[in-house]
């Protein structure tokens, strides 16, 4: 039997096809462009995070799209078709994106009541938000709280990385507060945080190591006091991202739940913005 509430987020929550499944969520997937081509992220075997990582190198023009509003609809039918009687509809940031604006559009013509959230985060910042939002739900919950489950459990989240350089931030218009840091990102790994939407500079480091060291450092010091869910995230810098996830688990054993720390690589759509060599993390709170 349906549940009375479905879940929809999409494709950038880093949902793998079996979690979204077994959670019951339905993934939406934005579109990435290569050259002249457009991939649906998370569909298109074509659309890797090594394609778009080689395609950057290489500097073949790479671009995001997002859903349109009637991708969002045809996913809010479904889920009433299937029997259910609400959907909640949970979303990146919407100042990095105009997914949730597509999604709030669609929910005004949806048979059945859609509630949208834009979460405010990014990745998998969005990802534990969806997971926090279907435990309610299989509890039975009302829409109103799953749609609060998600809402506090994306803003307890904290969401941090550092890039290579700030170049194709800057090339895809996402780089919001970070700005100032373009004049002297030649001579450093500019350290990034997600807040309230956007992205912002956090500190400027000298080598790569020493980013990974303050990464780790920040992530410990925000899984204070906390029982956490840790996922770190990368494109085209595997090694590194291990290596980071490594040192959360031994600082956090005793801190740390079911799901640990994941590391995977990110997808092509925030792929295509940060750029290769970037690595990320995100700590968020289970006892919001």
């Amino acid at each position: 039997m349906p549940r009375p509430v479905a879940l929809v987020t999409d494709s950038t929550a880093l949902l793998s096809p079996a979690v979204a499944e077994a959670r019951g969520v339905t993934v939406v997937p934005l579109q990435v462009v290569v050259g002249a081509k457009a991939y649906d992220e998370g569909m298109d075997a074509e659309a890797t995070p090594e394609t778009i990582a080689a395609a950057l190198r290489e500097w073949t023009p790479v671009s995001t799209s997002r859903p349109t509003p009637a991708v969002f609809l045809e996913a809010y039918e479904a889920a009433a078709a299937a029997g259910a009687e609400a959907v909640v509809s949970i979303h990146l940031s919407g100042d990095v994106s105009g997914t949730y604006e597509s999604a709030q559009l669609a929910a005004r013509d949806a048979s059945i009541p859609v509630r949208t959230l834009d979460t405010r985060q990014l990745g998998m910042a969005v990802g534990f938000a969806v997971l926090a939002a279907a435990d309610v739900a299989d509890a039975g919950g009302t829409a109103e709280h799953v749609l609060a489950a998600a809402r506090d459990r994306a803003a307890a989240a904290t969401s941090l990385f550092y890039v290579d350089t700030l170049e194709y931030l800057r090339r895809g218009g996402r780089i919001g507060a970070a700005a100032a840091l373009v004049g002297s990102a030649l001579s450093v790994k500019p350290l990034l945080k997600i807040v309230d939407g956007r992205i912002g500079p956090l500190e400027k480091v000298r080598t790569a190591s020493r980013a990974l060291a303050r990464l780790e450092e920040l992530a410990v010091a925000a899984a204070e006091g906390h029982q956490v869910d840790v996922a770190v995230a990368h494109l085209a810098n595997p090694e590194k991202a291990e290596a980071l996830a490594a040192g959360l688990r031994r600082r956090l054993d005793d801190r740390l739940g079911a799901l640990g720390v994941s590391v995977g690589e990110v997808g092509a759509v925030i792929g295509a913005h940060v750029g290769p060599g970037m690595v990320a993390v995100v700590v968020s709170p289970r006892d919001t």
